[in-house]
């Protein structure tokens, strides 16, 4: 099978899941307890105006005409509209989804480059109390819940010591002039410091266990000892060479963690408070506001499956030794 088979193949199966997870989403919200129609109808209500109202959302229409109306609006990118605010779901993500990117793309980045190094390092330096530390440490960040170590934080460093912001991304009255502005103002480097060093804890050990098992694997390779042979300095060995080839398995898994990094800002975003699309999602299912909670899921949804496909991609464009077969 060629590269253009395979990239068709799985563009084919990209669709059919994107299908398969809007359907199901359309089926979870409907099969919920509870009325979606009481935080839109109010009890002084006439029941001529209650049932106009209904109407006006769908909600009186049997469920496989909604369903048709549902797919047929995601083909054109119309996600409803919320049945709180009456804004258009996919304008509210345009507002929300920068915050959770910027919040994750950073801790992303920062555990990336840490867990790299230190899985270099924890792998040239086999069976040391560095290397077991280390090791010890990733595991701990990878089984201890994130949620609880935002609280943690919080409650020390917040509530205790005073010196992190309680809540959200900016102060209250801060106003700043747009969206860059507010990030690179001070005070949102302040808010975000937290959050952002309890995910990257979380994140670290991910490429750090890969990177350290790479290392390993690399440096029983017959060409570490040629460059011995040659009487290149142990550093040299270690990064021109041991690292650069250990390093293809921890860019393609890359792409995997960056798609769960964004569907995992739900827990964090609710404890500190940050307006992401994580903390909106949350909030529109206890209301029990469909088209944002259907919204919300599909874009989590989107981010993981995409860059699944991406890394598939990734693995046959970075090492020449994988097949299409």
């Amino acid at each position: 099978m060629g590269k253009l088979d395979f990239f068709v193949r799985r563009t084919v199966q990209l669709g059919i899941t994107l299908w398969a997870v809007a359907t199901a989403l359309f089926m979870l919200f409907r099969l919920m307890p509870g009325d979606p129609t009481s935080y839109i109808i109010s009890p002084g209500m006439t029941p001529a105006v209650r049932q106009r109202l209904i109407a006006s959302y769908g909600l009186n229409d049997p469920l496989w005409v909604q369903y048709v109306r549902y797919i047929q609006n995601l083909l054109t990118l119309d996600l409803g509209r919320s049945f709180k605010t009456n804004e258009r779901v996919i304008n509210m993500l345009v507002t929300y989804l920068p915050n959770t990117l910027v919040l994750m793309l950073t801790a992303f980045v920062v555990a990336y480059i840490i867990g790299i190094s230190l899985g270099v390092l924890t792998g040239w330096y086999r069976g040391t109390r560095f290397e077991k530390a280390t090791v010890v440490t990733a595991l701990v960040g990878r089984s201890v819940p994130s949620f609880w170590m935002g609280i943690l934080v919080l409650w020390i460093f917040g509530a205790k010591l005073g010196i992190i912001p309680m809540s959200g991304m900016t102060s209250l009255g801060s106003g700043p002039k747009n969206f860059w502005a507010m990030v690179f103002s001070l005070d949102f480097l302040k808010h975000m410091v937290a959050p952002v060093i309890v995910l990257a804890f979380y994140y670290m050990g991910y490429p750090l266990l890969i990177m350290r098992n790479s290392m390993l694997e690399t440096l029983s390779e017959d060409f570490i000892d040629l460059c011995r042979a040659k009487g290149l300095t142990e550093r040299k060995i270690m990064f021109n060479h041991a690292a650069r080839n250990a390093l293809l398995p921890v860019l393609t898994a890359a792409a995997i963690a960056i798609g769960y990094a964004v569907g995992g800002s739900v827990l964090i975003e609710t404890v500190f408070g940050w307006p992401g699309i994580g903390r909106e999602m949350i909030r529109a299912v206890l209301r029990r506001d469909y088209p944002v909670a259907q919204g919300t899921f599909l874009v989590l949804a989107l981010s993981v499956i995409v860059m699944n496909f991406v890394a598939d991609l990734l693995y046959g464009v970075l090492d020449p030794r994988v097949t299409y077969d």
